[in-house]
């Protein structure tokens, strides 16, 4: 049975705060919830598109240098932009080849987690730890919110 929803955070654990995503799932991961599946990878790749399939919503976890702090959460749309015929692609571009392949994606949204430090080698830093830590708050309450308003509602708050 395919969970209805999936989170998948992606980033590479040995860059400092690009490992926000993993580790957010290695919590999560560890409710055990039913209603859940999740996945982590490095980056994003055409072949992901699959793993959208029977999901009711997706959930897409990437430390960004640019969000605001400690969070920014959207809605994303299906969007072929440059990185579609890249080895690394946008969680846009993911969509775009699950809607050219299966029709309409699944309502999909984008949690950005705000970090300071992705140098190789670098460990996690106080700022990071400490977004990380509303947003396990955040995942928590969204991950027992299955009313898509609730879902649109968050995403337009933040």
């Amino acid at each position: 049975m395919i969970a209805p929803l999936l989170i998948f955070a992606y980033g590479n654990p040995s860059r400092g705060d690009d490992a926000l995503g993993p580790l957010l799932l290695e919590r999560l991961q560890a409710l055990n919830l039913p209603h859940v599946e999740t996945l982590t990878d490095f980056q994003l790749q055409v072949e992901h598109a699959f793993d959208l399939q029977g999901r009711e919503r997706v959930l897409f976890i990437d430390a960004s240098i640019s969000c605001t702090v400690p969070y920014a959460i959207s809605r994303l749309s299906a969007h072929k932009d440059t990185s579609y015929t890249t080895h690394v692609m946008s969680p846009m571009a993911v969509l775009h080849v699950y809607r050219e392949l299966y029709g309409e994606p699944p309502p999909a949204y984008l949690l950005q987690v705000r970090g300071e430090c992705f140098e190789l080698g670098a460990a996690l830093s106080v700022a990071a730890a400490a977004n990380l830590e509303v947003c396990f708050d955040l995942l928590q309450k969204l991950c027992t919110k299955s009313d898509s308003q609730e879902w649109e509602r968050l995403a337009h708050s933040h």
